[in-house]
């Protein structure tokens, strides 16, 4: 299946209370791809819910893309969307159509298993979790699955031996760490969208980097444009979760230039430890 994924995801992690106010700006500032969670110690998938509900009076649904996932116990907090003496297969089906019920909507464009058990490889809970989300996948509930906070050694292992590959990885980047090269050269090499987010965040000392800096005035930009411009160059799907209107603004228009070969090349590797 050829799914269309957008150019910018606006993420709702950590904003409690805020996020139907949020979710409403970044839909009207121009923002039509979501990422939340069923995952209340992090997310208020709930109240992205209501206030998509709303929109969809006004925008199509089939005009959205709306990615959630699903969390192990570990992740979460007393309020779980399933109930935990459930065996896998039941706690992903039960999370995932109570995401169903928190977006209005009778499908996903993209669901995520939320990280592994472990940090190592993968565990025999995980082929469980994800036996299940293909499952999703083939009624045609989840018209994306793939995998966030995995590593090399775990992609490698979940696109060898499952029967539908992951389509898409969401993991945090750091520029110490190359941005998640090795993860995101797999992605490229195996037509594997990748999406980074606390791009920003995780990035303090790119933000303030002079030569960063001179960049945005050689090209009359700001400095997260350049970042995001970065991101777009070397095969990544970007995820902002800004508060910000005007942030928000120029996040979405920052994609109509383009960074030179040694550009790329400089923040991508300048900032190794």
């Amino acid at each position: 299946m050829k799914t269309q994924f957008p150019q910018f995801i606006y993420g709702t992690a950590w904003k409690e209370e805020r996020t139907q106010n949020l979710v409403d700006l970044a839909v009207k500032v121009g923002f039509r791809a979501v990422d939340t969670a069923n995952q209340k110690k992090h997310y208020r998938e709930d109240f992205t819910g209501e206030t998509l509900k709303d929109l969809y009076k006004e925008i199509a649904r089939d005009q959205f893309w709306l990615q959630s996932k699903y969390t192990y116990v570990r992740g979460q907090d007393h309020r779980l969307p399933y109930n935990p003496d459930d065996d896998y297969p039941t706690q992903v089906k039960a999370s995932f159509q109570s995401t169903l019920k928190n977006l209005h909507t009778h499908y996903v464009d993209s669901y995520l298993l939320h990280g592994p058990m472990n940090a190592t490889a993968l565990t025999d809970v995980d082929w469980q979790v994800w036996k299940a989300m293909e499952q999703l996948h083939t009624a045609g509930q989840a018209k994306v699955i793939g995998i966030s906070n995995v590593n090399l050694l775990q992609l490698k292992e979940l696109f060898a031996s499952s029967e539908i590959k992951p389509m898409t990885v969401q993991n945090r980047c750091y520029a110490e760490q190359g941005w998640n090269r090795d993860v995101r050269e797999f992605c490229l090499e195996n037509k594997i969208i990748y999406q980074g987010f606390s791009l920003l965040t995780a990035n303090r000392q790119v933000l303030t980097d002079q030569r960063v800096r001179l960049m945005a005035d050689k090209y009359s930009r700001t400095v997260p444009q350049i970042i995001f411009c970065f991101c777009k160059q070397v095969g990544m799907l970007p995820i902002t979760g800004t508060s910000n209107e005007t942030h928000m603004q120029e996040d979405l228009n920052g994609f109509n230039f383009e960074l030179t070969s040694d550009e790329v090349q400089f923040i991508e590797t300048s900032f190794l430890i």
